[in-house]
């Protein structure tokens, strides 16, 4: 690769890291105000915290569906950003009664739990409430069944920050 292109390469991956830092802290602000979105810092390394909620999730009996990364992604052709992950989450039990009360609903599965490394070193997880995303379908099924799994991402979360 010449050197023009590895240093045009160099100021388009430094151009879209001080964007993405720059933008943190109002992404975060962001999220807080979306209705029953919440949101934790905690003093854990992005890679720890990860596999801790990896652990807990799985301690609480549900599955770890998907995981996407924007950091891996971003690796994968040469830019390295802050961490950056959702790691999907359901159960098939969930599935099916989700699925009996709404098709439509099925859109919202699996739950989404964000992650992000902060600029200090910390962790931010950022997630809403199962009640708040079943919510818009005005069905009282799916209502009863999100109501259930609010406790359980909490304490997903909870067990994995140690809070």
């Amino acid at each position: 690769m010449s050197v023009r292109r590895t240093a045009i390469r160099l100021a388009v991956a430094l151009a879209f890291v001080a964007q993405f830092v720059a933008a943190a802290p109002a992404l975060a602000a962001d999220a807080r105000m979306l209705p029953e979105t919440r949101v934790t810092s905690v003093k854990q390394p992005f890679d720890a915290l990860v596999k801790r909620l990896e652990q807990s999730i799985k301690d609480n009996k549900m599955g770890l569906v998907a995981q996407a990364s924007a950091t891996r992604g971003a690796a994968s052709i040469g830019v390295t950003i802050p961490g950056n992950a959702v790691l999907m989450v359901f159960r098939p039990d969930y599935a099916v009664r989700m699925l009996e009360a709404s098709v439509p609903a099925g859109i919202e599965a699996p739950l989404r739990i964000y992650v992000t490394e902060n600029a200090d070193g910390s962790t931010s997880i950022s997630y809403p409430l199962p009640s708040a995303v079943f919510k818009p379908y005005g069905n009282s099924r799916l209502d009863e069944m999100a109501r259930e799994l609010d406790p359980i991402l909490d304490k997903i979360v909870r067990d994995a920050t140690g809070g």
